[in-house]
């Protein structure tokens, strides 16, 4: 199964953005840049992940950028509800918890499951973003001056640091690392907050 086309992807020729957007948009710039003379090396990265997109950037008709494949369609109406009766095993002490819930037992299970799912994928969302603050600027900062420095104060939640370590770098460059950080500072704080909330309910075992 090919892997998955990335919904927003962004190109640089050498510091220069060439353009931001859908993959097919950004890789026509890409391949205009490339037929123009583009001064290189021109890169397109997956904003999501920050992981380099392999294009083909030759022109039409020589081998051009594989096309996204055609999605199936949905099928009609609401998907449907199952619950699945299984065994759940507890100490006597959660169930007398469980038990004193207005909602009931299975409302109350089902409730701190979900809570726990919604925890859990504002966490893989962070590490994502995290990881494309990271890997952008393996690729394209690594040779700047502070970059370690730089990646250090991301790390640390040092934003006035960061500002200041990536403020004479090249404008696109920069520009671009600064939203992927704010993405990563944004979703780093919702899941401290989430984490926060969802241990002040926590029964006391």
């Amino acid at each position: 199964m090919p892997p998955a086309i990335p919904p927003r992807c962004t190109a640089f020729d050498g510091t220069r953005l060439l353009a931001s957007g859908p993959l097919e948009a950004v890789s026509l710039a890409a391949r205009h840049a490339v037929d123009e003379g583009a001064v290189g090396p021109v890169l397109v990265f997956d904003d999501r992940s920050g992981r380099l997109i392999d294009l083909d950037l030759s022109p039409p008709g020589a081998g051009g950028a594989a096309t996204a494949p055609p999605r199936m369609p949905r099928a009609p109406g609401r998907p449907r509800l199952g619950v699945i009766a299984r065994e759940v095993t507890l100490l006597p002490r959660h169930w007398d918890w469980l038990a004193a819930q207005p909602s009931g037992a299975s409302a109350t299970l089902r409730r701190l499951v979900e809570e726990a799912r919604r925890i859990g994928d504002g966490r893989a969302a962070q590490r994502q973003a995290e990881e494309a603050v990271d890997r952008f600027m393996q690729a394209m900062t690594g040779n700047y001056v502070g970059h370690e420095e730089a990646s250090r104060a991301f790390w640390r939640n040092e934003h006035e640091s960061f500002e200041a370590l990536i403020a004479a770098w090249p404008n696109d460059v920069r520009d671009y690392l600064r939203s992927l950080a704010a993405v990563a500072w944004q979703l780093r704080s919702a899941a401290s907050e989430a984490t926060a909330s969802s241990t002040t309910r926590k029964p006391h075992a």
